[in-house]
C-alpha cells in the first residue's frame, strides 16, 4: 500500500500567505514603477471581498495590474528563486519541517497541494524535500513566457480535492490502495481533509477548529 502525506501550504507549511508578498516582491525587482498600480490592485481585493469578482479574477487582475501581462521565462525562474530562498529560510514552521521529515523517514510520498500558482510554488516545494506538487496553473507558452491568465480551477476548496483526484489517476494510484495523511489551516480544505485517512487541522484557524472538534480530528499547533 502506498503511503502519501500531502500538505496544503500557505500558513500550514509558511507562516503566513505567499501570493501577495511573491507579487510585492517581483514587482519591487522587475517593475518598480508599478507600485502606483497597488490602489487599483487594492480595490479588487476590496472587489473580491464584497463578492463582486471571484478569487481566480482576484488572483489574474492582481497578476496583470503588479506583473503585467506578461513576463519572460528568465525573470520568472529569478523571482520564484528568490522569493523561494527567502521563505525557506525565515518563513516556514519549524513543526511543518520536523514533520515533513518525519513522514519522510515513515516512507511517505510527500505532495503539496496548495491553490497558490505552481509557477513559484515548485522552488519552495523543491527546497522543502516533496516529491510532487498538485497547484494552480497559469498560462505559459511554448517559450517558457508566463502570462496572467489562469488554466484551469483555482485549486481551492472542492476544486483542491478534484485535482488531487486527477493527480491520483494520473499517476495511476488506485485510492483504495493507499493510506492518505492531509495537513491543513483552513475550513477550506474540509472536502480533502474528510476524504483523508488521517486529517490533521494545523495551525488552524477558528472555522476549522471548530469542525475539527466536531469531527475528532487531531488539532495540531507547529512551533514557528
Amino acid at each position: 500500500m502506498q503511503r502519501l502525506a500531502i500538505y496544503d501550504m500557505d500558513r500550514t507549511i509558511t507562516h503566513a500567505p505567499t501570493w501577495t508578498p511573491f507579487l510585492w516582491g517581483t514587482m519591487r525587482r522587475h517593475a518598480p514603477w508599478r507600485m502606483i498600480l497597488v490602489p487599483a490592485a487594492v480595490i479588487a481585493a476590496f472587489g473580491y471581498l464584497a463578492r463582486v469578482i471571484d478569487r481566480a479574477r482576484l488572483k489574474q487582475t492582481m497578476q496583470r495590474l503588479l506583473l503585467g501581462g506578461s513576463l519572460a521565462p528568465e525573470a520568472v525562474e529569478a523571482a520564484a528563486e528568490a522569493f523561494a530562498e527567502r521563505v525557506t529560510a525565515t518563513g516556514v514552521f519549524a513543526g511543518a519541517r520536523e514533520r515533513i521529515a518525519a513522514d519522510r523517514a515513515a516512507g511517505y510520498r510527500l505532495v503539496m497541494a496548495t491553490a497558490s500558482y505552481r509557477f513559484y510554488v515548485g522552488a519552495i516545494a523543491d527546497r522543502l524535500g516533496f516529491d510532487d506538487v498538485i497547484a494552480t496553473e497559469a498560462e505559459i507558452d511554448e517559450t517558457g513566457r508566463l502570462y496572467a491568465r489562469m488554466v484551469g480551477d483555482n485549486v481551492y476548496g472542492p476544486a483542491k480535492l478534484a485535482a488531487i483526484e486527477a493527480w491520483l489517476a494520473r499517476e495511476g494510484i488506485d485510492r483504495a490502495d493507499c493510506h492518505i495523511r492531509f495537513y491543513s489551516d483552513h475550513v477550506s480544505d474540509a472536502p480533502v481533509l474528510g476524504w483523508a485517512d488521517e486529517p490533521f487541522a494545523v495551525n488552524a484557524h477558528g472555522p476549522l477548529r471548530a469542525l475539527a472538534r466536531k469531527r475528532g480530528w487531531p488539532i495540531v499547533d507547529w512551533e514557528r
